[in-house]
Parts: C-alpha cells; sequence; structure tokens
C-alpha cells in the first residue's frame, strides 16, 4: 500500500524495523545481567533495582511452576494496583512460561469472574484489599490457587504521607485458601528453564466491553515487543530515562508504554498506584522524570491544580498518550508552561498500543499521527469496505506486526473483525477517521457514537474539543439526546470550573460563534464529575445509557 506519511517520518528512523527475536523475559534479565543495580523501580521513594526485580520474578515462577502447577501456556491473572508487586507477577508470569491476563482491580466479582472463567485463570494474583471480592470464585472452585500481595509491604520506612488507605494497611491475616505474597517469595523455588520462543502467546489483556463483553485479545512476545519498540524507538527513549508510570497497568497505555517500555529500554519506573495530582507533581520532582505515557484526562486535571508550579514539570522530555484527543486549549495551556507537545498517538488493546503515533519533529494537534513501523492504515465504506478517497472519514484498518493473533476463544468476533484488503489481513477498529494528504489519521469518533440530528452527521468528539475552549468549562462529554422534531440533539454534559456558571442558553449562544449550527448543544446538564474507565477514559456509554434510559421514561 502506498504509505504517504513517509513524506513526514521521524528523522534517522527506519520505516521498518527487523520481527522481535527475543521475548519479555529477555527484556528483564537483559538488565538484571548488565546493570544488576540500577533502580528498576521507585515506589513512593523505595527502590528495587533490576537484580531484585529478575530475583523476584524467578522466585514467583518457581511458586506458579512448582506449587500451582502452572504450565507453559497456561493464563495467570493479576489483579493489582500499580505496584511493585505487578511488576513482578507480570515477569514471574513471563518467566514461568505462562500468559499474563490483566484485570482491573476494580472490577466487580461478576465482572472479574467473567475474565476468570472465559480464559480459564486457575491461579490469580491480588491484593488482600480484593480477597472478600474473590471469595465467591474460590468457593465455587473456579479458582485453584490465590496469591496475595500486601502493599505496604513495599513502602520504605518513611512513607509519603496521604497514602490511599489500601496501599498503607499492614498486612493482615488471611484465610488458609490464600498464600502470602511474603510466603511465596520466601520459598525461593527454582523455576525450570525458560523455553518460550517470540512466537509464542504471552499477554492477554481484555477489551473494556464498550461494546458488550469484554473480548481477550492474544498477543505474543512478538506483537508485544513490535508495539514496545513503536515507543521506546519512536521516540528516542532510553536507559537514561525516568518513566512516570500512573496509567493504570491493567489498561495497554500503563503496560506498554509505561512499564514494558522502561524495562525494554533500561530505565527507571517511578509508580504511582492512582492518579493524584499533588503526588505526581512530587514525585515528578523529586525523581526527574523525563516521559510521561498518560492519557489526556491526567494533563487536564494536573494543570488544573491550584498549587501548578512553572516547574512542575521542568525535567519531562518527552509526554506521550492516547485514549482520547488532547484538547487544543489544554495543549496551548501544556506549551506555554513547558514548551512541550503532548504527542498524540492511537491505539487499541487489540494492537496493546500503538498504531500510530505523530512523529516528534512534525506533529499535528487533534491527530493521531502517522502509522508507525511496518504498520498500514486503511481508511474504507464501513458497509462496502471499498476504500475511501484521502480526506473522506471512513473506518480505520489496521495492519501491523503488533496486531493480535485473534480474540481468545471467539471465532464469531475474529470472523466480523479481520477482512483483506490487496492480500493484507487487517483489523477493524470500529473507529472513525480519515487521512490528509501526508498521511496524518484524524481520528472523527467511534463508528456507534454518531448523532444524527435532522439528518446531519454530527461527531461528539469534534465538539467535545471546542468545548474545551469555553472559559468555564473543565470538562465536557457530548451525548444524543431524544428530540421529538430533530430525531436527536446534542447534548452537553459538563464539570465547570471552581466558581464558574453556566447555562443552557450561555453555551449555547456561545457555542454558535464556534462551530456549525446544528452541531450546537442545546441541552446542558452539569454535573460534579464524569464516569471514568480506570484507564482514564470518559465512559460516554454510560452517560449516553442513563440519557436513553431519561428518554424512555418520559414516552411512556
Amino acid at each position: 500500500m502506498e504509505r504517504l506519511h513517509h513524506k513526514v517520518w521521524p528523522l534517522g528512523r527506519p520505516h521498518d524495523i527487523p520481527a522481535p527475536a527475543h521475548t519479555l523475559n529477555d527484556n528483564l534479565f537483559r538488565h538484571a545481567a548488565a546493570t544488576p543495580d540500577k533502580a528498576a523501580l521507585v515506589f513512593y521513594g523505595r527502590v528495587t533495582t533490576y537484580a531484585q526485580l529478575g530475583d523476584q520474578a524467578t522466585r514467583i515462577a518457581g511458586w506458579l511452576q512448582n506449587r500451582c502447577g502452572v504450565q507453559p501456556g497456561d493464563r495467570v491473572g493479576i489483579q493489582l494496583q500499580n505496584s511493585p508487586q505487578w511488576v513482578a507477577a507480570f515477569y514471574g508470569i513471563i518467566r514461568a512460561g505462562a500468559v499474563a491476563v490483566p484485570i482491573n482491580p476494580m472490577n466487580l466479582t461478576d465482572e472479574t469472574d467473567y475474565i476468570v472463567e472465559d480464559a480459564g485463570i486457575r491461579t490469580l494474583f491480588t491484593a488482600q484489599d480484593r480477597e472478600r471480592e474473590l471469595e465467591p470464585l474460590l468457593a465455587q472452585n473456579i479458582l485453584d490457587h490465590v496469591i496475595v500481595a500486601t502493599y505496604s509491604d513495599e513502602l520504605p520506612a518513611d512513607p509519603h504521607e496521604n497514602l490511599p488507605p489500601e496501599i498503607a494497611a499492614p498486612r493482615a491475616t488471611l484465610p488458609g485458601h490464600c498464600t502470602a505474597w511474603a510466603e511465596m517469595i520466601a520459598a525461593n523455588e527454582t523455576p525450570a528453564p525458560f523455553t518460550r520462543t517470540p512466537q509464542d502467546l504471552a499477554v492477554m489483556p481484555y477489551t473494556s466491553g464498550s461494546t458488550g463483553r469484554g473480548k481477550g485479545c492474544m498477543h505474543s512476545h512478538q506483537t508485544a515487543i513490535h508495539a514496545i519498540n513503536s515507543m521506546v524507538d519512536w521516540f528516542g527513549l532510553g536507559g537514561e530515562d525516568v518513566f512516570f508510570c500512573v496509567a493504570p497497568m491493567f489498561h495497554v497505555v500503563g503496560l506498554q508504554a509505561g512499564l514494558n517500555s522502561a524495562i525494554q529500554a533500561g530505565g527507571t519506573s517511578v509508580i504511582l498506584p492512582r492518579w493524584d495530582r499533588e503526588i505526581a507533581a512530587h514525585l515528578i520532582r523529586e525523581f526527574g522524570v523525563t516521559a510521561w505515557p498518560c492519557v489526556p484526562t491526567m494533563i487536564i486535571d494536573f494543570l488544573n491544580r491550584p498549587t501548578l508550579r512553572d516547574d512542575d514539570l521542568a525535567t519531562l522530555r518527552v509526554l506521550w498518550g492516547g485514549g482520547i484527543a488532547m484538547p487544543e486549549a489544554v495543549a496551548e495551556k501544556l506549551r506555554r508552561l513547558t514548551g512541550l507537545t503532548f504527542l498524540e498517538g492511537y491505539g487499541m488493546t487489540e494492537t496493546i498500543a500503538p498504531t500510530s503515533a505523530n512523529p516528534p519533529h512534525l506533529p499535528k494537534p487533534q491527530c493521531a499521527g502517522i502509522p508507525v513501523f511496518n504498520t498500514d492504515v486503511a481508511i474504507v465504506d464501513p458497509d462496502t469496505l471499498t476504500p475511501m478517497p484521502q480526506g473522506e472519514t471512513g473506518e480505520i484498518l489496521i495492519s501491523g506486526p503488533q496486531v493480535m493473533l485473534a480474540y481468545w476463544n471467539n471465532d464469531e468476533a475474529n470472523a466480523e473483525s479481520f477482512v483483506t484488503l490487496e492480500n493484507q489481513r487487517f483489523l477493524r477498529s470500529g473507529d472513525l477517521g480519515y487521512l490528509d494528504e501526508n498521511g496524518y489519521i484524524f481520528i472523527v469518533d467511534r463508528l456507534k457514537r454518531m448523532i444524527n440530528a435532522s439528518g446531519y452527521k454530527v461527531w461528539p468528539t469534534e465538539v467535545e474539543a471546542k468545548l474545551y475552549h469555553h472559559p468555564a468549562i473543565e470538562e465536557a462529554c457530548i451525548i444524543a439526546s431524544t428530540d421529538p422534531y430533530r430525531g436527536e440533539t446534542v447534548k452537553a454534559v459538563a464539570v465547570l470550573k471552581p466558581g464558574a456558571t453556566l447555562t443552557a442558553k450561555e453555551l449555547s449562544t456561545w457555542a454558535h460563534d464556534h462551530m456549525a449550527a446544528y452541531k450546537v448543544p442545546r441541552l446542558l446538564e452539569i454535573v460534579t464529575a464524569l464516569p471514568k474507565s480506570g484507564s482514564g477514559k470518559v465512559l460516554w456509554r454510560e452517560l449516553q445509557e442513563r440519557e436513553n434510559a431519561k428518554s424512555k421514561d418520559t414516552t411512556q
């Protein structure tokens, strides 16, 4: 396929890179051997060296094999907050030759139950604050082994103030059917030699389930490492970098852009379990963070701090991420403060992070960048799969080495999601976008999110980006509301800045000066916070379903 984006390719980078010939296990243990005393992880000031992390991963692998009966290819779950234990569990599972399945630690029992049963998980790593939610799974013999971590075991002697209660909690007494993390490490079990290949299954994250039940995305060492290389090589990341790992590790941004990129580069990861803008500012300054992969909602919140200082982000040299488009007004404030451009990218769980990224020397705002190494993107009519002319909107199709092998045990989804064009295998993203004359990708919206107002197509993401310029609005989400005349009308759900006020009429008057009339929000709902996923994405579907329920009630 024609690669228009080669005209704006990152300076000094090859267009394609070789297929990875090593594994995720090699990424850790080569640094444990070469730089054993270097800080791999920092948790509220406590350091774990590469040698210590490698030792823990080895002991965990031995326990999984010898005490839990884990065999190569078996799926093992991790349901923890960001922590040194999360990292050690992940690399311990990899060292055991098993497949790591990250699970959102905020899931309720039935949500965890679904993933555990669907993936065939028999062994799970969790934390002591989650043990009660797992009791039903143990009682039903769905799980055989649960290893329970205590986060405070990894804190320094003089920990940071205002820690989340579950992080600061001392070690608790566990029921007999659970194994304490400390017991597992103390057992010092020896694993069998590592025999997995780059082509073997390594990690299986689940989609968020925004279109139904989540699906397991099967990724090999090779697909995962190509995605990692597509960030490490693209942004020039190296062993001297200090990564800020606050994006949740159960999500591919935190797992790949944060944790695994840092390990591959031989850098240091400063870990924060959950987003806290004041603690984030303290850690960035104290440890000289240079690389921060995140979602725009974190930057929005960070820059809205009343205590914001000019030097809060002085050590940063690269800031990148995705999930949602970075509002232009926020990006401009970031540039004024730091001189940095937030380098937007685009990816999916199915591509275990990047499909595209902005070239550092030629970034474009409100843009997903250009396809990364070895990657092709096609824009097609979603009904006929006919290629769309350059500049016209269609469904985004993705072909590249980072695309998953398949959905786990889901032949129907695989048949629907993969197509062949010009003898290339492409993944249907379900996202709408277009390419400009230089191959930059502009995301319009989710295929199923379009609002039809009197026959006019309204893309919520576009309207949201405009609303961030309103002086009273801190965050906004656009949804559809039923309208007896227009069919659907545009509704804004907004969080206001402290002390600000806004009415629907005032918003509509302002919006008429900034967008086409059919896109103007005619309805406004003020809320204290927008619902968000664990990865920081606004849960627009939840707001839409709530609005649909209201409309249904009024028509009955």
